[in-house]
């Protein structure tokens, strides 16, 4: 069959006038938009194999490689549907024809919808992704219009006091409390959390780690286990077979919920992610005196950039230095230095 359909999408599958056989997702649901795309690329096909002719490509025909050259992504759901919302703008349109003026369009229509700059940017930040493919790598283009992104704001950084973060924990069920303790010892994101399986920990040697595939830097991540964590990991024997924190039995797949955000309410803690735990743990390392590149290593982080955002909420390992300038260290009377000017 030239299109069918495998679960809920409709695939399309031809042979083109070369003898290539082609099979791909259509990355719809509706029988007549994959008959479209089908009776399109084939056409295609035979226009370059008969008349010599370069393909024009349309916007469509480029998302559908571009999805499925990106498949393996962990945000490939989020990209689905600002592709979808792209859609409305540039379904049909060759991608030879997409000008500077049209991108500036569509931000502008972005804009009106009251979104964020960053989530302009994201958006914006996939349509360059396919213009660039589709240049570099697919051959199917000469250009790309320039894609000029806008302003955001400083990189935010929220965290909790110990205070603050007791009166939280007090007001999560059980569930929720334990692994926001977990991420308060150990700092790992939400999905190491939520994923963390038993044959990750190792008690006797009190570490546990996250797999490459699992780490968003893609490179494993060794975690120390501090007298804390040990704790929480304990309580957590004998819930599960394979997953470390559950709720009634089951994995749990999502901390950041209806739970969290009720919890989050009742404590009176407001502008407060699951994400800004792990910015919690960061300041609170700092302001214990953990060396920077200590808590880079700690944190999985493959620079120091990242860290660097916390670098400011402690100047204990700078006090030394700072007496280099004073009058008994230097003989200088600043007072009377100040009164020759």
């Amino acid at each position: 069959m030239s299109i069918y359909k495998r679960g809920e999408t409709w695939w399309i599958q031809f042979k083109t006038p070369n003898g290539e056989r082609i099979q791909q997702s259509a990355w719809t649901q509706v029988k007549e938009e994959a008959q479209e795309l089908h009776d399109t690329l084939k056409a295609q096909a035979w226009r370059e194999k008969n008349l010599g002719a370069r393909p024009r490509h349309t916007w469509q025909e480029a998302v559908v490689r571009w999805l499925t050259e990106q498949s393996h992504k962990k945000s490939i759901e989020t990209d689905k549907t600002r592709l979808r919302w792209l859609d409305q703008h540039l379904h049909d349109t060759k991608i030879d024809e997409i000008t500077k003026t049209m991108v500036d369009a569509i931000k502008t229509a972005k804009q009106n919808e009251g979104v964020s700059n960053a989530t302009i940017n994201r958006t914006l930040a996939i349509l360059r992704s396919i213009l660039n493919k589709s240049k570099q790598e697919w051959e199917w283009i000469d250009s790309v219009p320039y894609i000029r992104m806008l302003p955001e704001p400083s990189m935010r950084v929220r965290w909790l006091s110990y205070i603050e973060a007791d009166r939280l924990i007090s007001e999560l069920p059980d569930h929720l409390k334990a692994m926001v303790k977990f991420t308060l010892a150990t700092g790992l994101r939400e999905s190491n959390v939520t994923g963390l399986q038993w044959k990750q920990v190792d008690m006797i040697r009190r570490c546990a780690w996250v797999n490459a595939d699992q780490a968003k830097g893609k490179k494993a991540i060794a975690v120390p286990l501090n007298s804390d964590s040990c704790e929480i990991i304990k309580e957590q024997f004998g819930k599960h077979e394979t997953y470390v924190f559950t709720y009634k039995g089951n994995p749990v797949t999502r901390a950041n919920n209806n739970a969290w955000e009720k919890a989050l309410k009742r404590a009176g803690i407001e502008d407060f992610r699951w994400h800004d735990l792990r910015h919690t743990w960061a300041s609170w390392h700092i302001q214990s005196g953990t060396p920077l590149n200590v808590l880079k290593e700690l944190g999985g982080w493959s620079d120091l950039t990242m860290v660097m955002r916390y670098a400011h909420l402690s100047s204990e390992h700078l006090y030394e230095y700072a007496g280099n300038v004073s009058k008994k260290n230097t003989g200088t009377n600043l007072v009377l230095v100040k009164g020759l000017k």
